[in-house]
């Protein structure tokens, strides 16, 4: 996925190669109290990132192997699950997935998936590999799939790859899931009755539920310009990438044809993004190992599918271009049933939808003064609902807004290519008595020229920043931060062979955590390195 600018020529031979991560990996070159060497060598520190490991109970466990695969192609890895004896019967305090992986030589990052009764409950990337060969870990919280993970099921694998006389870099991986029992105080967490994979539009679901919510993993990828659809510009621009609309782009998901739910997409920077890998080595860009879903509050539309009739259900990502590829958005729907009644009867009462406003404009370049587009867009939607339920009526009321402002600026050949990009996505849930309120945004600023030499540098920041609040009676009664911020700045000779780059390159990642989801209320880690060493790994709560 690495990207193919134009200002590198041919850069695309010479082989430059989303719940929590592990901090893992152990180095591979030189131990972080050493100063760091002058330039990248054959290896570096194993990929590592500043998130908290998932927190576990301390109760019994038990570890089951998911998948044990190597990827050179595009064969999936099929297997077979079944629950583990010794640590319960589905109501498990925790279960987390890790994967474990390992890759050595000349290979471009790649995406993947495990899918678990066809329930997609990881979606990843790798990092690219040191000639000398790398490990990595990825850590995520699956106890939300307890319903899939109760029963024997199918398990499928994937991780595309090309390996040839060039790409040299098998990547081989194992998946475990670990259960920890519910026990004592530690009890089993409220989870979805139902997961429904959505396998095809057309879906029926149990006619008693009382909550519904959609995840989807949605990623722009694949190699093509909707992997980097925040830089295409409007059609008429001398850009190497093109969309009608220009960048703006908004995950949509609708029921029976009615719009009911909206969201900015995340804008996932993988390891070999803005032309420069070095950037990425040892410590990815938020998101970029564990992607996480897009998550809707569909329970407004619970009593529309209650009624016992297949309804379609959709997602689309609106400013692709018409017959254009490159967006995944696997999609799973999360149902609550009510144990007291067989049929939940209700009525969806408001839909309120703001029509979605965006331009982009291209200002042409001047004497000095590089291409210029500017984008904004804006979209506000309100559903609203009840249901019968027995434990009484409860109403629901969701709204959601996404913005996006951007500026791009580029020069003739793309030897310089700039983009300052915020994203906002604000939503409000009221369940019955309580409000969750949740306003995410999201950032990059960065920069890449191409100057004498053939030095390519990119300099480049990116922000993941979500507060929530917990409302009862309009009163908080829980809030909570996430705050993960990178900052990047790497240069390196392009268009010659691997040894020739002379590389340096120097990243900062500090992620803060408040609330009840960070460690103690409190989890702030910074990490710094430099020609792919650790030089500061920094703890601050």
């Amino acid at each position: 996925m690495t990207r193919r600018h134009r200002i590198t020529g041919l850069l695309g031979a010479i082989a430059l190669a989303a719940g929590a991560l592990a901090a893992a990996g152990t180095a591979h070159a030189r131990p972080a109290q050493d100063p760091p060497p002058a330039e990248f060598g054959t290896d570096w520190h194993d990929p590592l990132t500043a998130a908290p490991p998932v927190g576990t109970p301390p109760t019994r466990s038990c570890r089951v192997t998911l998948a044990a695969a190597q990827f050179r192609d595009f064969t999936p890895y099929r297997g077979a699950y079944a629950p583990p004896a010794g640590c319960g019967t589905g109501r498990w305090a925790k279960v987390v997935l890790r994967l474990d992986g390992k890759v050595k030589g000349r290979q471009y990052d790649r995406l993947g998936h495990v899918s678990v009764g066809g329930v997609e409950i990881l979606r990843t990337s790798t990092p690219q590999p040191s000639p000398d060969g790398i490990t990595w870990s990825v850590e995520k919280d699956v106890t939300r799939y307890r319903d899939t993970l109760a029963r024997p099921q199918p398990v499928e694998m994937l991780i595309g790859n090309v390996v040839d006389a060039t790409y040299t870099g098998v990547i081989d991986v194992t998946v475990t899931l670990t259960f920890h029992a519910a026990e004592g105080r530690f009890t089993a967490p409220d989870t979805p009755d139902r997961v429904l994979p959505l396998t095809s539009p057309s879906v029926t679901t149990p006619r008693n539920t009382e909550r519904l919510l959609a995840e989807v993993y949605a990623t722009g990828s694949g190699g093509g310009c909707e992997e980097y659809w925040y830089l295409t510009t409007p059609a008429g621009a001398p850009y190497s990438c093109t969309a009608d609309g220009g960048p703006h782009r908004e995950v949509r998901i609708t029921v029976d044809g009615r719009l009911a739910g909206i969201a900015a997409p995340f804008p996932t920077v993988w390891t070999g993004g803005w032309s420069n890998p070095f950037l990425w080595y040892v410590t990815p860009g938020p998101r970029a190992f564990d992607v996480r879903p897009v998550l809707y509050d569909l329970t407004p539309y619970a009593a529309l599918l209650n009624d016992g009739r297949p309804h379609r259900v959709e997602v689309t990502v609106a400013g692709v271009p018409a017959g254009s590829s490159g967006w995944s958005t696997p999609t799973n729907l999360l149902l609550w049933q009510d144990e007291g009644r067989a049929v939940v009867t209700g009525a969806l009462t408001r839909h309120e939808e703001e029509a979605p406003t965006g331009r982009s404009h291209w200002t042409p370049a001047t004497q000095g003064v590089p291409h210029r587009v500017d984008t904004e867009g804006a979209h506000r939607l309100t559903v609203a609902g009840h249901l019968d339920t027995s434990h009484g009526r409860v109403a629901t009321t969701v709204t959601r807004s996404v913005r996006h402002t951007s500026v791009h600026r580029w020069t003739d050949g793309e030897n310089s290519d700039a983009l300052d990009a915020v994203w906002s996505d604000e939503e409000s849930v009221t369940h019955g008595p309580v409000t969750t309120r949740t306003a995410r945004t999201y950032t990059m600023d960065g920069e890449t020229t191409l100057g004498a030499g053939d030095r390519l540098r990119t300099v480049i920041s990116l922000g993941d920043r979500a507060d929530t609040a917990t409302l009862r009676g309009g009163r908080t009664v829980a809030a909570g931060r996430l705050d993960d911020r990178y900052t990047g700045d790497a240069t390196y000779t392009a268009n010659v062979p691997r040894d020739q780059r002379h590389a340096v390159g120097t990243t900062s990642v500090r992620h803060r955590l408040y609330g009840s989801e960070a460690p103690g209320g409190c989890y702030d880690r910074t990490v710094e390195t430099a020609q792919g060493t650790v030089t500061a790994d920094r703890r601050h709560c």
